[in-house]
């Protein structure tokens, strides 16, 4: 069956080991496919050419930011759009469903959401989640925008209605443990970020119904106890939800992902109360995000 109309988008910043995976697997749906690269320094950007891509760059602030100036500046002339990171990758049961579901779809339905599967040292994770992950990936051009946060960001439809279809998307990243957690402890600092937003409005955002309840959820995990909440989470995951059934790989994942990451979010809130006190100022904050976490608040 032929391509159908679509354009791919995959932001990249040194992604040399996943994007000839990423850029393969989505040649065989899509009739364009860019790559929105934040100047990396390694091989990303002659692999994409080679392989066919359309590589623009842009500096980058964040992933939403850097997305929605994607969708506010590439020039695309498909019916469809697909966004995927390049460390992901459609399963063959979800190609073949989105060449024969997305000719057929009514004009009512304007996207399309996939269900994620994480595979963690080569084992593809079956346990320990709390429920499925749905996300909108695919959607009729023109008819969504892009969250505007800095972690958990989500597409939203302006328009129209949602399938979801039935096969699964994979999110596999090969560069191992090291780069795994030093991008995590950087999505650390991002979390604290979204955290002081909703009490010091740190940042001016565009907020959709589904991001507010995402809110509301995490709310309820930081009315706990600091420290317990990183146990409690990982106990929920791993032992109720039956994380163990994946084995070493399960327990290796649900302890980073879970605890780990979770427990470094509290200490790092920890670290800062105790030099800025319990009730620290908006400007106080401000200069503390932008000294220790590298991020720079614009809209003072």
């Amino acid at each position: 069956m032929d391509k159908v109309s679509i354009t791919a988008i995959i932001l990249t910043k040194n992604e040399e080991m996943h994007i000839e995976r990423c850029i393969k697997n989505l040649q065989q749906i899509c009739q364009k496919i860019y790559v929105v690269d934040s100047f990396s320094t390694d091989s990303t950007c002659p692999i994409a050419e080679q392989y066919g891509a359309v590589v623009v760059q842009h500096e980058y602030v964040h992933q939403a930011q850097q997305f929605q100036w994607a969708l506010d500046n590439l020039t695309i002339d498909t019916e469809w759009v697909i966004r995927m990171d390049a460390d992901e990758y459609l399963t063959d049961g979800l190609i073949k469903e989105i060449k024969e579901k997305l000719p057929t779809l009514p004009e009512t339905v304007n996207a399309a959401n996939f269900t994620l599967r994480v595979k963690f040292a080569a084992h593809k994770l079956r346990f320990g989640m709390l429920r499925p992950v749905k996300i909108l990936r695919l959607w009729r051009t023109g008819t969504v925008f892009m969250e505007q946060r800095w972690m958990d960001e989500r597409l939203v439809l302006t328009q129209g209605t949602t399938v979801t279809f039935k096969h699964h998307f994979i999110d596999e990243n090969l560069n191992g443990l090291t780069v795994w957690t030093a991008k995590h402890n950087q999505y650390s600092n991002r979390e604290i970020v979204v955290q002081l937003d909703k009490k010091y409005h740190l940042f001016q955002r565009r907020e959709s119904d589904t991001f507010k309840k995402r809110g509301q959820k995490k709310s309820s995990y930081y009315r706990m106890p600091p420290f317990f909440r990183a146990a409690a989470y990982f106990l929920l995951r791993y032992v109720f939800f039956l994380g163990f059934l994946d084995g070493k790989a399960g327990m290796v994942w649900h302890t980073l992902q879970a605890y780990w990451y979770r427990f470094l979010v509290d200490s790092k809130l920890y670290e800062m109360e105790k030099r800025l006190g319990k009730n620290p100022t908006r400007e106080q904050v401000v200069q503390y995000v932008e000294h220790y976490f590298g991020i720079k608040i614009d809209n003072k």
